[in-house]
């Protein structure tokens, strides 16, 4: 008779635990849902069009949220589409024959005039771990904190663009926040083409659209 009673007594605490353990395990399921949710990092895709073909690039709003946020603003607003690859800096073109880079640059649609947003502050290599690679999209700035819309790609590394690098004589390198992942070879293809004086590429290269695509 008493083993009778135990075996009762331990099935129905055996099924009060069953529900009990099952709900902790929802509840762990669903926080690390959330945190790995939270964690993911969220890395915006933009498609710029222009007259040589496609070049699309991913901005690193992880590592790089402000400058991020700012190409994206111009871009929201329309700045880029009528814009222009204005530069090519090459080995055999550039008027500074100290430091060379390789890089083309581009602005904004001109009938935009001087219309924009405030600067951003620089956010340096040095701190978001972004290195000029080939490939690397980035701010074009005269001081630290004075980039606002003109941007340029890397053809080939760039070091002395990276924090603590010669380019720039107060040393603190330029804003990298991006990079190519598909139409290097329009990338090329603009720097290569034909440059009057101090590296201005004639005719310029028309960007027909740009716009997010993820």
């Amino acid at each position: 008779m008493m083993r009778t009673k135990m075996n009762k007594g331990y099935r129905g605490r055996r099924f009060f635990i069953a529900p009990l353990a099952i709900g902790v395990f929802v509840c762990v399921v669903v926080a690390l849902g959330v945190t790995a949710t939270e964690q993911a990092p969220i890395l915006v895709r933009v498609l710029m069009e222009t007259e040589l073909g496609e070049i699309e690039i991913e901005l690193n709003t992880l590592n790089a949220p402000v400058t991020s946020a700012n190409f994206l603003r111009y871009l929201d607003a329309g700045y880029y589409t009528g814009g222009r690859f204005h530069r090519s800096a090459r080995l055999d073109n550039q008027v500074r024959d100290d430091v060379l880079i390789e890089v083309i640059q581009a602005g904004t649609n001109p009938e935009f005039g001087r219309q924009g947003f405030p600067p951003i502050a620089l956010e340096r290599t040095r701190d978001t771990g972004l290195k000029h690679l080939d490939g690397t999209l980035s701010m074009a700035r005269g001081g630290p904190d004075t980039a606002s819309a003109s941007f340029f790609i890397c053809i080939g590394d760039q070091p002395s663009l990276d924090f603590g690098g010669d380019r720039n004589a107060d040393g603190q390198g330029f804003g990298a926040f991006g990079r190519v992942v598909r139409g290097m070879e329009v990338v090329r293809q603009i720097h290569q083409s034909p440059t009057l004086e101090r590296e201005n590429l004639a005719p310029p290269i028309a960007i027909s659209q740009m716009r997010r695509i993820q």
